[in-house]
């Protein structure tokens, strides 16, 4: 049996990834920052009759990040798949940002990533290569006003994934991203609270503004999402790295 780890994976996308990918078979540890939802995604998964471990940590902690890949290796007997799903959004302007503000989402959104990348690569690389796969955006290919410094975020995802790509190809491991649009999970209804005032609506106009962006005209889910990222965890995927593939419903096109 593969072993995936999810971070960010105790709600939203983090969660429906978790259990498509033990649906899918894989033995997955969850992972976050919360240790009651880390606990209650893997608990679904083992009355479904699934293998998991729930493993809270930080993922702007390094040392702690190296330390769940290890408990995953120690627990499920390996990693195959590394999922760098944890994320989080402010919206604010970019004449009101602070330097705490961009420190807290760029060590979550970046670092985050970087520490995931490296502890999943120093196991994999030894033990026949893996896949690694990292949360971008629809933000990461064009940059949305109130969102610029998560935008940058995703930016940056983009361009550790095809760095990733090139520099872990010799040890078999591919590297690609996923960008999500406009998903219907606490994140979303956040951007739509703080982004009202900006734009003179009322809570639940801007998502509904956004929706209208959408070629589908629909709000995505946690499990549009997932089933993308099965796809990027599986075989059929052998002979693909380097992407950050859009999953939007048709919102940005490139």
């Amino acid at each position: 049996m593969t072993a995936a780890l999810v971070t960010g994976a105790g709600r939203g996308i983090g969660r429906a990834i978790a259990l498509r990918l033990a649906k899918d078979g894989h033995a997955v540890a969850v992972n976050d920052v919360n240790k009651a939802n880390a606990e209650s995604v893997a608990g679904e998964i083992a009355d479904a009759g699934g293998s998991s471990v729930a493993l809270p940590f930080d993922v702007t902690s390094r040392d702690a990040v190296f330390e769940g890949v290890a408990a995953t290796v120690e627990q499920l007997g390996g990693l195959d798949v590394m999922v760098n799903n944890a994320g989080i959004a402010q919206v604010k302007t970019l004449l009101e940002l602070t330097p705490d503000d961009l420190r807290t989402v760029f060590d979550v959104n970046v670092f985050g990533v970087v520490y995931g990348i490296q502890a999943a690569a120093e196991h994999m690389k030894d033990h026949g290569g893996g896949k690694i796969i990292n949360a971008a955006s629809i933000a990461g290919h064009a940059g949305f006003d109130f969102l610029g410094h998560y935008s940058a975020t995703k930016f940056a995802v983009r361009a550790l994934t095809q760095a990733g790509a090139k520099e872990l190809a010799p040890h078999k491991i591919t590297v690609n991203s996923y960008c999500p649009g406009i998903v219907g999970t606490d994140m979303w209804d956040l951007i739509d609270e703080k982004m009202g005032p900006y734009l003179g609506n009322e809570r639940g106009e801007t998502l509904k503004q956004y929706t209208e962006l959408i070629t589908l005209k629909r709000v995505q889910t946690p499990e549009d999402v997932a089933g993308f990222v099965s796809y990027l965890a599986g075989p059929d995927s052998n002979y693909m790295t380097g992407q950050s593939v859009m999953i939007d419903g048709g919102i940005v096109m490139v």
